[in-house]
């Protein structure tokens, strides 16, 4: 008998489902889309992918960034926002916008939330979220930085989440 964690077993408590769901809109930079998938693997969290994305999920500069962890991610697309939202369990949503009034800092994060974040050129488009929208979120920063990389903001908002999970349940991924 192996000591070896299953990959395939779930990070949540009672086996439902991933810690989090990672939505990308319509992706641009295969690097990042690699490291951003290395990360959903790291705390259990599903990544989905909204097309059109700017090149191929096979591209090999995609699994490079994500090293042989993308054997391991658990990645679903959907053709189009509409087809995203029916198909998506996540109940608690946030939308990820420089314009957004709230910080990370302002929410606590449950298992199975959703974080969406939009392309790395124009973000997510008005139709999908507002500014004011109590849902928008933002990385504190400070008015010099227009955005940060997305996959460092992808990073940044898994493990504040992995980082109110261990403190209000004490578990992490195993």
């Amino acid at each position: 008998m192996s000591d070896a964690p299953d990959p395939n077993a779930s990070p949540v408590p009672g086996g439902a489902g991933p810690v989090a769901h990672v939505v990308l809109y319509q992706p641009e930079i295969p690097p990042n889309t690699g490291n951003i998938g290395r990360s959903c693997v790291a705390v259990g969290a599903k990544l989905w992918i909204v097309r059109p994305a700017g090149f191929d999920y096979s591209d090999a500069r995609v699994r490079r960034a994500g090293l042989d962890y993308w054997q391991h991610l658990d990645l679903e697309d959907a053709e189009n926002w509409t087809e995203l939202t029916e198909k998506l369990p996540a109940t608690n949503i946030y939308y990820f916008s420089r314009f957004a009034e709230r910080t990370i800092w302002d929410v606590e994060f449950d298992y199975g939330d959703c974080f969406v974040f939009g392309s790395e050129s124009s973000g997510l488009p008005r139709s999908i979220v507002q500014p004011g929208d109590p849902q928008a979120l933002r990385l504190p920063t400070t008015k010099v930085v227009r955005s940060l990389n997305l996959a460092t903001t992808a990073g940044i908002v898994l493990f504040e989440q992995q980082r109110q999970l261990f403190r209000r349940y004490g578990t992490q991924p195993s």
